[in-house]
């Protein structure tokens, strides 16, 4: 029968703790680089609508495409949301995993206890309020509404010159679509998914 290899503990564990500090900082980078994506993304097509000078006659001519040219910002806004909320959750598990391993050592180490700020009970929680992942999750929800805005005023205008009544509707579309967007990251913003 074959000798059973010897394991170090402390080394295994090390790595481990390693591994999870690297997810960890993973998931913040791509946290950073999702949202960068989405502002460029938007910021370039703006500016190309912006840029193309179209007349108001020629406006109406291609409402409808910006219409839908702005329900797909509207949709990469969700996504990108999602993408947030996920790698948030994400982090948040990483975190769990390395107190986790804190744990074990504090109780084997009583001494190292007060070395760890974060443990089990003081771990922030996945939606910390006015934490950076929070702030940009709200920039994005709002860019996303102002698109979704956007969208109903060309639709609108699409069948002729916006009233009184069609700028009340553009502003409940983008009154709802924050509290929507809002919604869908809370809801993705979990755990355990």
């Amino acid at each position: 029968m074959p000798e059973k290899p010897k394991l170090d503990l402390d080394d295994i564990l090390k790595a481990e703790y390693d591994y999870i500090a690297n997810t960890t900082f993973q998931a913040n980078e791509d946290r950073s680089r999702v949202a960068s994506f989405y502002f460029v993304t938007l910021g370039s097509l703006v500016a190309a609508i912006l840029g193309s000078m179209i007349s108001a006659n020629d406006l109406e001519s291609v409402s409808l495409a910006f219409s839908g040219l702005f329900v797909v910002l509207t949709v990469l806004g969700a996504l990108t949301l999602a993408q947030l909320a996920r790698l948030r959750a994400a982090w948040h598990e990483s975190a769990q995993a390395m107190n986790q391993i804190k744990d074990y050592y504090i109780k084997h180490y009583k001494e190292i206890k007060p070395a760890f700020k974060w443990r089990a009970g003081t771990l922030p929680p996945t939606d910390k309020p006015n934490s950076i992942a929070n702030l940009m999750a709200a920039e994005i929800a709002f860019l996303g509404a102002i698109t979704s805005a956007a969208a109903m005023y060309f639709f609108l205008l699409f069948f002729g010159s916006v009233v009184w009544w069609g700028w009340t509707l553009v502003f409940i579309t983008l009154v709802v679509a924050s509290i929507l967007l809002w919604a869908w990251y809370k809801h993705l913003l979990v755990d355990d998914q």
